[in-house]
């Protein structure tokens, strides 16, 4: 028995020892997230002695005694360790994740970073991982729907159409409401020619108590653009191209030739019908599909204490309305240099050559405007008469679109220099001096000819060639001094130092007329000097800094900020504001009553208070200026003669801006849960605004500080891991914003601005008590049924057919209850989806194109709405009858206010890696295919072309108005990734 026993063991172990037989070596690959080879990984053999690490390439190889049964430990320092079993395996590649957690992550603020746990201001990063999720063209787009609090508005789809940010509300009425760009430390209002592959972070200052510490430039908030830098030790080589199409998403219906004649007859305009035999569809021939490339490449890397970025690409778009276009070609380099252990040197430096043909948009097909002619045009002529001219209205000599688009070569060119040098020097102890110089120089020409033989203005004033030349240069002086110190529970940060800014400006314009020819295009080739201009400006800043951060036990922490602004664009005795903020924080999580063990892993209430200026109004505005041009006649010589051009007012100073900040951040379940929220209170006073005066001082208007603007608001983000395994993951993120505006205080007067079109008056009104954007005309009434003629309501409530101007009253609100964004990032294997929904709810749209499409005045061709207009006595209908020449029937009025809410799908993305056995054989270290598409649906019942425009662009004041404005696109676009 006891030798049957022995027999079985032995059995049993000779089995086993088949089954785990040792092997003499495994060899791989070991990269990081972005599948860069990692060297000098540590890989171990887990329970022995036996190890390796990786080569210069990522590569490793180990020999000995190793079972099927052994693991293998990967450790590098700041990533995750991994553990991987063999099982039978001769080959494991494995990829290795950052072990960087949320809190601990560096966040850069003005003049320095942050840990993510340490701030105390309402400040919103946008890493990285959301650029790559999604190909873009412009910084705006990168943010639009990213950040609460930060509201992206669209003026228009063009694709030479800029973005206008509003960080909390809009701050002002005449001063600009933008947010101060600092691209690696150089201040900039421009940024269409940034390229988007060269960014790395994007912060956002949202508060005062963040954004304080750039006074006067950070009073509408500050977003901090930081662009990319080597980081590892092999060259990372990186290519990212796509291609794509794109489309209007929505057409408009109009009257087809049949109708346009009824509608005319009706008018009382007749003609010879015979003569127009044609059909033409005037948006088919306007609306085209557009065609975009982009090529982008890049190297970095790091060596010998050198950090390298260099880029360089190309991007070309056409638009989805006829003639549109953009071009643009970039170069970056950046380059750190520690020269020793105290002493670092570096450069950031971009060139760019930018190029755009513009749209007329938002304009009637009487002046020339593109999109209201598609619509406007009758569909009875074509595209060009007998005699080659471009065709016009039978009544009317307006020309059809293809006029705007064919007929008229014009483009800007600009080039741009933004760079600067840094030095770093380490002294003392725990003190750093820091030495930046910026400057950021353009220079742009618009070149325009009109044709002056297929045109019909072209014809009557024998062509014309405009050259508009600018020049555009700042440049920017920083001497900073830091401490930063730990000692036991306490932690130190402080800041002073010193800023000087100038601007200056240069235009100039020349226009002449009467070529004999199209063969020269310059003004060069007109017979006529119609006009010349030239003109310069400059302006100044300096400035004095201190912050200083403090933290007790990693639990309580204070930021207090305070900057001095001198701005020349205010008189002697009014250049400086002073401007002071503190915040401070509670890290409740660190408390003894929340254990180590909680489900909580962070808890922090923030607080903060702050003023900020502003200075952005035109340079001299406090000067009498003297103006140019008024020439008279003398002994019959004309003599050059000058008039006051403005009235002096040495008490103009600066806008101010007050802001209190509450929040919270919450980090739940191993910090799958995150959300913040912030509640806050915005008020601007001493309103830069440009506002009338009495006649008597003969002057209409002047600049003073007059007015305050409030906006309250709540904020709330929150992102979630749904699921994180080693196969699939699925992370979401959720904002909402909500802000109310409102005029405080404009010392009893009211300002109408934004007028309409056909001399209907001004749509949009400032007044106390109101928001900006509030939209202003009559309440409609209906149609009455015996004469077809629109009713109105007037103050009393009584009907009438002829309001006054005094019952014009607040008929819509342009803002909105809130904007959202929604983002859904999810991987399997190799295949990556990102969904991003982008909405807007409850602002209002004066549909000003209803107004050009339904008012049935003039000879232009009109929506098909107009069929249910009134004909007859007894017709009930909410279209009145025709009225030729008369716009009562089409005041601006509630007929024409709708819901502009929408929810967009602005991008849905994708993506495949390729496994690691292809990129072997290929050469490469990742290689991504994908297909984006790009406001693919949208949910609306705005009925214009689109909810998301603005024909008054980036105004204050005038908000919400759609006038034949360029749409935004549907686009789709494949591409490719690929890191060698």
């Amino acid at each position: 028995m006891i030798q049957l026993r022995w027999l079985t063991v032995a059995i049993l172990t000779l089995f086993t020892c088949f089954f785990t037989t040792a092997q003499n070596s495994i060899s791989g690959l070991v990269v990081d997230e972005s599948n860069i080879p990692l060297p000098g990984v540590s890989i171990l053999v887990k329970g022995t002695t036996i190890g390796a690490t990786t080569d210069f390439d990522g590569n490793y190889a180990l020999n000995g005694n190793i079972s099927n049964s052994s693991i293998l430990v990967f450790s590098y320092l700041g990533f995750k360790t991994l553990e991987v079993p063999v099982d039978g395996q001769a080959v494991i590649n494995v990829q290795l994740k950052e072990d960087v957690s949320a809190l601990d992550e560096v966040v850069v603020v003005g003049y320095g970073s942050q840990l993510k746990k340490d701030i105390t201001g309402a400040v919103a990063t946008i890493d990285g991982d959301s650029f790559e999720s999604r190909p873009n063209t412009q910084v705006g787009s990168l943010l639009q729907g990213q950040s609460s609090g930060v509201q992206v508005i669209s003026s228009s789809g063009k694709p030479s159409a800029g973005f206008s940010l509003r960080i909390r509300g809009t701050n002002s009425i005449n001063a600009s409401s933008e947010p101060l760009y600092v691209v690696d430390g150089v201040p900039t209002n421009d940024t269409r020619s940034i390229n988007p592959s060269d960014i790395d972070t994007i912060t956002v200052l949202k508060d005062a108590s963040s954004a304080a510490i750039y006074g006067a430039q950070g009073a509408n908030g500050v977003v901090l653009i930081t662009t990319k830098r080597g980081t590892t030790s092999k060259p990372k080589v990186t290519l990212d191209a796509y291609t794509g199409v794109s489309q209007v998403w929505n057409t408009l219906p109009v009257l087809n030739g049949e109708q346009y004649r009824d509608l005319m007859t009706e008018m009382g305009l007749t003609t010879d019908w015979d003569s127009f035999t044609e059909r033409t569809d005037w948006q088919d021939e306007i609306f085209q599909n557009g065609f975009s490339q982009n090529y982008q490449a890049s190297v970095s890397g790091k060596v010998n204490g050198i950090n390298y970025f260099i880029s360089g690409g190309y991007l070309s778009q056409e638009g989805a309305v006829r003639s549109s276009e953009i071009e643009r070609s970039n170069f970056k380099i950046n380059i750190d240099q520690e020269i020793n252990n105290w002493l670092k040197v570096g450069t950031r430096i971009a060139y760019t050559i930018y190029r755009d043909v513009d749209v007329n948009d938002n304009n009637s097909v009487n002046q020339g405007g593109v999109l209201l002619g598609a619509l406007t045009t009758p569909s009875i002529i074509g595209v060009f008469s007998d005699n080659g001219m471009f065709t016009s209205n039978p009544f009317q000599n307006w020309e059809n679109p293809l006029a705007s688009t064919d007929g008229l070569d014009r483009e800007f060119n600009d080039q741009r220099f933004l760079g600067n040098i840094y030095l770093e020097a380490k002294f003392l102890k725990n003190f750093k001096y820091r030495f930046n110089y910026g400057i950021d120089n353009s220079h742009g020409v618009f070149d325009s000819f009109l044709d002056p033989f297929r045109t019909g203005f072209g014809v009557a004033i024998g062509g014309q060639g405009i050259n508009n030349t600018n020049k555009k240069s700042y440049h920017i002086v920083e001497n900073t001094i830091s401490f930063n110190k730990n000692y036991n529970k306490h932690k130190v940060e402080a800041l002073v130092g010193s800023v000087a800014q100038k601007f200056r400006f240069e235009d100039s314009s020349i226009q002449t007329r009467n070529f004999a020819s199209d063969a020269i295009t310059t003004p060069s080739g007109g017979a006529e000097l119609f006009s010349a201009s030239a003109f310069k400006s400059e302006r100044a800043n300096t400035s004095f800094l201190s912050r200083i951060n403090y933290g007790y036990d990693d639990k309580y922490l204070v930021t207090a900020n305070f900057r001095a602004d001198g701005s020349s664009v205010f008189g002697p005795d009014k250049r400086w504001g002073y401007f002071p903020s503190f915040s401070l924080g509670w890290r409740m999580s660190r408390e003894s009553f929340i254990k180590d063990d909680s489900f909580i892993n962070d808890l922090k209430l923030r607080a903060g208070w702050g003023i900020v200026g502003n200075d952005n109004i035109e340079a001299y505005s406090y000067l009498g200026r003297v103006g140019s041009g008024a020439n008279y006649p003398f002994a019959g010589v004309v003599q050059p003669g000058t008039f006051p051009a403005s009235i002096e007012n040495l008490e103009l100073k600066w806008e101010e801006s007050e802001q209190t900040n509450i929040g919270i951040d919450v980090a739940l379940f191993n910090s799958r849960i995150s959300l913040t929220a912030d509640a806050y209170i915005k008020k601007t006073k001493d309103l830069l605004l440009n506002a009338p005066l009495p006649t008597a001082t003969g002057f209409d208007n002047a600049i003073r500080n007059i007015g305050v603007i409030e906006n309250r608001g709540l904020e709330f983000a929150l992102n979630t891991v749904n699921i994180d395994t080693k196969n699939l993951s699925w992370n979401t993120g959720f904002n909402i914003s909500f802000n109310r505006n409102e005029v405080v205080g404009l010392v009893g007067q009211e300002l109408l601005q934004g007028g309409i079109t056909g001399g209907r008056g001004e749509a949009s009104l400032v007044r106390e008590g109101e928001p900006l954007g509030s939209l202003y005309g009559y309440i409609f009434g209906g149609v009455d049924p015996a004469t077809g003629n629109a009713f109105y309501i007037d103050r009393n409530g009584n009907s009438t057919f002829t309001p006054s101007p005094d019952d014009r009253t607040i008929i819509g609100d342009a803002n909105p209850d809130f904007y959202y964004g929604v983002t859904n990032t999810l991987s399997y294997k190799g295949f990556g989806l990102f969904v991003f929904l982008q909405g807007s709810q409850g602002k209002d749209m004066l549909n000003v194109t209803r107004i050009e499409t339904e008012g049935m005045i003039d000879p232009k061709n009109q929506s098909i709405a107009v069929l249910n207009r009134w004909r007859n006595p007894g017709d009930i209908t909410n279209i009145p009858r025709s009225s030729f020449g008369n716009s009562d029937n089409s005041r601006v009025s509630t007929r024409f206010i709708e819901d502009g809410s929408y929810l967009r799908f602005k991008t849905i993305t994708l993506s495949y890696n390729l496994p690691q056995s292809i990129l072997d054989k290929l050469g490469v270290s990742a290689l991504k295919i994908y297909g984006t598409g790009e406001n693919i649906f949208t949910i609306t019942n705005y009925s214009g072309f689109d909810p998301e425009v603005n024909a008054f662009g980036g105004s204050n004041t005038v908000q919400g108005i759609d006038f034949g404005t360029y749409p935004q696109t549907r686009n789709l676009i494949f591409g490719l990734n690929a890191t060698f």
